[in-house]
């Protein structure tokens, strides 16, 4: 495959809407599998930062799952002939909490559209806006970064990529361990029937991996706890993130950070078990 920026010109700015009720189950559900010391959550109360992605969940037909699991392209997000995707990062923007009962609608609008060359071949990124509005207006910003890349060549030498150490010294840390019984619950919550996160056998004799991947929103959120943990009576007006490289089941790790020079931002990220950097982060306060 081919194709430029100007392939894809027609997609751009292509938006769809969805609504949903922001109702307790799903979250008792997400406090259970993350092991979230909670009450159980009442009309009125606020959803906790990452707690959006429990909603306004893509119900694709069976039949419209494409090999890997995710729903087919073609229909709202472009028409990619490149069968893995992966989340790569993406940025939230908090202006006011989601709360239960209210009912909700989210816009999703593909903002942007990159063909690049990479070590394993042709990449695409796409950027997708979504814009999430409660009953009294606007509530959450987020783009969400995909890259889509080549089949993997499973006769083909498997290069390890560069690891990258911690941005700097920890001064909070937590660990996960993430075994398959986790990550089984955590798709079935999203909704999300990507293989990778899953099929033992699809992830490593189609897409070349040694295990199970960790689902990057799993990461996120596990960050997002962090800050609430660490600077109780604040509240989060922003988060960006940066996927480096994947975590994998049964490989515990660590989620990190440290004060960014006063109370009001963050540097965070998250390790794998032999320390190397997976995902890199900030966080801004009010």
């Amino acid at each position: 495959m081919t194709a430029s920026s100007e392939t894809y010109a027609g997609w751009l700015g292509r938006s769809e809407e969805s609504f949903d009720t922001i109702t307790a189950s799903p979250l008792i559900r997400f406090n259970a599998t993350l092991d979230r010391d909670e009450p159980d959550p009442k009309p009125g109360d606020p959803i906790p930062p990452g707690a959006h992605w429990l909603y306004f969940l893509p119900a694709a037909r069976q039949s419209d799952l494409g090999p890997n699991g995710n729903p087919k392209v073609g229909e709202f997000l472009p028409a990619v002939d490149l069968p893995r995707r992966m989340w790569a990062g993406g940025g939230l923007t908090f202006h006011r909490p989601l709360r239960l009962g209210e009912r909700a609608k989210k816009i999703s609008t593909i903002a942007s559209i990159t063909p690049k060359e990479g070590r394993s071949g042709h990449l695409l990124f796409v950027t997708v806006r979504h814009d999430h509005y409660g009953e009294t207006g606007l509530a959450l910003s987020e783009d969400h970064n995909i890259v889509y890349r080549e089949a993997a060549d499973p006769d083909a030498p498997k290069a390890a990529p560069k690891p990258h150490a911690a941005p700097g010294p920890a001064v909070w840390r937590t660990t996960v361990h993430p075994d398959s019984r986790l990550l089984f619950r955590f798709a079935a919550l999203m909704f999300n029937a990507a293989r990778i996160h899953f099929d033992h056998r699809y992830t490593t004799e189609t897409e070349g991996y040694p295990d199970l991947i960790v689902n990057a929103r799993m990461v996120v959120i596990a960050l997002l706890g962090l800050c609430e943990q660490e600077r109780p009576g604040k509240s989060l007006t922003g988060f960006t993130y940066r996927c480096v490289s994947p975590l994998f089941c049964n490989a515990p790790f660590s989620v990190e950070g440290a004060p960014a020079g006063d109370d009001t931002s963050a540097k965070l990220w998250a390790l794998d078990d032999k320390g190397h950097l997976s995902l890199d982060a900030e966080a801004t306060f009010a």
